[in-house]
């Protein structure tokens, strides 16, 4: 038995749908129809739902709340990347981002990076949302209500669009949310929904050592992204926090454990300032990184105001790489989308609190 409360009916999978429809009387095909207008089409209201009767409808609501994330603010890049900013029901907000990337010689790329929490209690150095502490984590409907209402939005321009990839990049720490993330990443790889597969989502984390072990054996499919920034304890811990609690040592070991259970290899995320974007830390990565099945992504910081971090030229960018190659370490640097939008992560959040006069230190 169900108890005859509301749910989210963006953090239903059809079996729950079934269960709600059976305990309400209604027929058992209804929870296919109105997964697939939830989960494929991406409607955001009852009234376009139309294969299904008023009466029946009526019914459903009752008990299945569909909350739709507001549009506050949409920016466009020069480069077409889409930077949102979403309010949520409890009146939090949230940024996501959409990335296209267009090939020549295989499909268009439709990539949204997702947020897994309101705010971050990592609180990475050069990070603008965790500047601003952490709220709460998002559920499910929530987590995947960004890929639905984007999705819903674009087709407004584009009937055909579909979102390709996923990556959880955005605010937060996906693996402190586990649960919530796991569930959404399944539900967006349903034959019947999204249909996003496996392989092309990708979990990003800051080193929480035991949910990567979890997440091995849990979907070896998923794709998992470490940032990793620095390549000794001491400094790794002054930009990334959680260095404190699981060190390079554990971290290392878990990524090893990782690529043996799964074997698939692991991006390593690093984020070059003008400062660490030299030999001395190329060499460093080079050693910890010697036989680790992995690529290396270098990530020229973004400037946010207010860490003191500043950008490293092309030229060191290309020596760093050097170097990393030269050692056998497979690199490339990240293509860069929407740095005229604010498009980091917490960026437009942040400046639209700051430009509404809402105080940041109390959010």
């Amino acid at each position: 038995m169900i108890s005859m409360e509301t749910y989210d009916l963006r953090g239903c999978n059809e079996e729950a749908l079934i269960q709600v429809c059976q305990e309400l009387g209604l027929k058992r095909f209804r929870a296919a129809q109105l997964f697939q207008w939830v989960q494929q089409k991406a409607v955001r209201s009852w009234s376009e739902i139309s294969n299904i009767g008023k009466e029946d409808r009526s019914v459903l609501s009752a008990h299945l709340q569909l909350h739709p994330l507001e549009r506050i603010k949409e920016q466009r890049s020069a480069d077409g990347t889409r930077k949102y900013l979403f309010r949520l029901h409890d009146g939090e907000m949230i940024e996501c981002v959409l990335m296209d990337y267009v090939r020549e010689q295989s499909r268009d790329r439709h990539t949204v990076c997702v947020s897994t929490q309101v705010g971050c209690a990592v609180g990475c150095a050069f990070c603008a949302t965790g500047m601003e502490g952490f709220r709460r984590n998002l559920t499910m409907g929530e987590i995947l209500g960004q890929v639905l209402d984007i999705t819903y939005f674009v087709r407004q321009e584009d009937p055909e669009f579909q979102v390709t990839n996923v990556v959880f990049m955005g605010m937060g720490e996906p693996l402190l949310n586990y649960e919530q993330v796991l569930q959404a990443i399944m539900l967006m790889n349903h034959e019947r929904g999204l249909n996003i597969g496996m392989r092309r989502m990708t979990v990003s984390t800051s080193g929480v050592v035991p949910r990567i072990l979890q997440l091995a054996k849990d979907n070896p499919q998923v794709g998992l992204a470490v940032s990793l920034h620095a390549a000794d304890d001491t400094t790794r811990s002054q930009l990334v926090p959680m260095n404190r609690k699981y060190p390079l040592a554990q971290l290392m070991e878990s990524c090893r454990e990782y690529s043996r259970i799964t074997h698939r290899r692991i991006t390593f995320e690093v984020a070059l300032t003008a400062d660490n974007a030299n030999q001395t830390q190329a060499e460093a990565f080079v050693r910890l990184l010697k036989g680790q099945l992995g690529h290396v992504n270098l990530i020229p910081v973004n400037p946010v105001a207010g860490t003191g971090l500043e950008r490293p030229d092309l030229e060191k960018l290309k020596k760093f790489a050097h170097v990393l190659e030269v050692g056998g370490i497979s690199v490339s640097w990240r293509e860069e989308k929407g740095t005229d939008i604010d498009a980091a992560c917490g960026q437009l959040r942040r400046q639209w609190r700051v430009g509404n006069n809402e105080p940041i230190d109390s959010i």
